[in-house]
């Protein structure tokens, strides 16, 4: 399994496309152009889908499927360049029929430890760090 991604510069500013392998896109931009995501962010963008597949797909293998899932991502990063992550704050906001704490804390860390390929990256840089709260369905 290969990650294939293109980025292409948008000229006359500081934007960018990003295409992946199954032709799927995305702007990119700076701040100061304010017209895409911010490179560093698509980064908790990433971890956060990669590990809510992961859960999605692991509560509704345990018969707990979710009727809705919801990932707050923040960080820390340095205070100088290159601005590294060094704490990554998940919370997954779940709801479903059946739900327990123990089965979505299981699915969250088999996510985080087994499955999750951005975890896996992110791993040896930043202490991952995750939560989560079951609302009432």
């Amino acid at each position: 399994m290969a990650g294939n991604t293109v980025v292409r510069w948008i000229p006359g500013g500081k934007r960018f496309i990003s295409t992946d392998s199954t032709g799927h896109s995305i702007v990119l931009s700076t701040t100061s152009e304010n017209i895409g995501m911010k490179p560093s962010e698509l980064i908790l963008s990433a971890l956060a889908g990669c590990a809510s597949v992961d859960v999605v797909n692991i509560l509704a293998k345990k018969r707990t499927p979710l009727s809705h899932l919801e990932v707050q991502v923040s960080a820390e990063q340095d205070a100088d360049p290159p601005w590294t992550f060094r704490k990554i704050f998940m919370k997954f906001i779940v709801k479903g029929e059946g739900l327990t704490p123990k089965n979505v804390e299981q699915a969250i860390e088999l996510s985080e430890e087994k499955y999750c390929s951005v975890a896996a990256t992110l791993r040896g840089t930043a202490e991952i760090i995750t939560s989560f709260e079951i609302l009432d369905d």
